[in-house]
């Protein structure tokens, strides 16, 4: 049996490196849409990010959110990016806007969806269709609202991959100190900004994906205005400086534990907008000097994790639970029902950027170890796809998880989840980074 066993070992290698050895830089060609989902203040639709809303509906528009999406592909394969400035998504809602697409071409496998974690836009509670707890705090199941944003994400998609064009892609780096802390003390903070550019042939701009790390909450429970947040600012400045029609793209990283350092003075909208242009203002200058090459690399992986069983931390009734007004009861309601039994875990690789996807609150002490691991010569930027395709929980190390706090308590898989996650990221990304 072990002669067996370090068989099977060999031949999964082998075929792990025949396909890495593949990884060979080819002509792509994108296509790029965005739509706005800001939905009729008539639909009464909540807002997400803090229990204490109680879910009352908006009561205005600051700011409109988006969704956007970009189809790459290099002819024999292709991929499928979309962003969008909410919350979160339930694990429930991407496999429907999949199977509504109709497209045999599109699978959980080579899409990834990336909301922003806005705390002033609309609630992931709201979306799930597992929802059936009526509990204001923790957010009430809004069918038409489903529906809407399903319809919007369908649409977007369809329209990104109606004209594609050849295009020339690079990525660039830069450190940006104090904009970020860590909320939980640790020293630990993410302050690597991402930018990837991404041209058309004669050189006029298609797209920039831009990757920041912190929670979007300078916005509190008392703003009941639908807004972007910063992220929201930071993608509105970049399209508006860079001009030429160019599309922004925000995802958030592995902001578990990571939260904004915003400036004093103003009102939080200001806050935000200060914050945004500020991030914009570093990003823009990093975007031109990116240098785009006409041949990338384009290749991913992906997997349905099987993940642990689902439990409640022993601090949950007096930390999470209390904030979000979940007793026992209704704990283990949300472990049977509404926790998923699998996640949806992938990674791209575009050119020298390498995104990989965390299903959850990932926090940055494991964020940064899966970016040291899979970071290489040829791989120059990995980065953390934040809350990528669902929600399933808070994610954090064994240690972050005993040691309690709020971001323990609304972890629901157990110690083992981190390590777990962890394991089933590289899982992904390994391959892509072998070349």
């Amino acid at each position: 049996m072990r002669k067996c066993n370090v068989l099977i070992t060999m031949i999964v290698l082998l075929i792990t490196s025949l396909h890495a050895a593949d990884l060979s830089p080819e002509n792509i060609r994108a296509g790029v849409a965005r739509i706005l989902i800001t939905p009729p203040l008539d639909m009464n639709f909540t807002l997400g990010g803090y229990g204490a809303r109680m879910s009352k509906p908006a009561q205005g528009v600051h700011d409109n959110i988006w969704a956007k999406a970009i189809v790459l592909t290099n002819g024999a394969d292709k991929y499928l990016l979309v962003t969008m400035d909410i919350l979160a998504l339930p694990p429930d809602l991407k496999p429907v806007v999949i199977e509504k697409l109709g497209d045999k071409t599109w699978s959980l496998e080579n899409t990834m969806f990336l909301p922003s974690h806005s705390h002033a836009s609309l609630d992931m509670s709201a979306l799930n269709s597992k929802n059936v707890l009526n509990n204001p705090y923790i957010g009430v199941y809004q069918l038409e609202l489903r529906e809407f944003v399903i319809d919007k994400l369908v649409e977007v998609i369809r329209q990104a991959g109606t004209d594609l064009k050849p295009v020339k892609i690079g990525t660039s780096r830069t450190v940006l100190p104090e904009m970020n802390r860590n909320r939980r003390g640790d020293a630990m903070v993410d302050r690597d900004l991402t930018v990837t550019r991404i041209d058309q042939e004669n050189g006029v701009p298609l797209a920039v994906l831009i990757n920041w790390t912190a929670h979007p909450t300078i916005m509190s429970d008392e703003d009941m205005l639908v807004s972007a947040g910063w992220p929201g600012y930071l993608q509105r400045e970049m399209e508006d400086w860079i001009g030429q029609g160019v599309t922004c793209m925000y995802y958030n990283g592995a902001q578990g534990d990571q939260s904004v350092i915003a400036r004093s003075g103003g009102s939080r909208h200001e806050k935000a907008e200060l914050y945004g242009r500020s991030v914009a203002i570093a990003a823009l200058k990093l975007y031109k000097g990116v240098t785009t090459s006409d041949k990338s690399i384009l290749a991913y992986k992906s997997l349905q994790a099987t993940l642990p069983a689902p439990k409640l931390h022993p601090d949950f009734l007096a930390t999470g639970g209390e904030e979000y007004g979940i007793n026992e009861e209704n704990g283990k309601y949300i472990l049977q029902v509404m926790c998923p039994l699998t996640a949806d875990i992938g990674a791209l690789r575009l050119g020298d950027l390498l995104i990989v996807g965390a299903p959850g609150e990932l926090s940055y002490q494991l964020g940064s170890k899966i970016k040291a691991a899979i970071g290489t010569d040829k791989v120059k930027y990995p980065t953390i796809g934040g809350i990528a395709n669902e929600w399933i929980s808070y994610i954090l190390t064994t240690e972050q998880y005993e040691a309690g706090g709020y971001e323990s308590s609304v972890s629901f898989y157990g110690k083992e989840l981190g390590p777990f996650i962890y394991k089933a990221m590289l899982e992904v990304s390994g391959p892509l980074v072998i070349k």
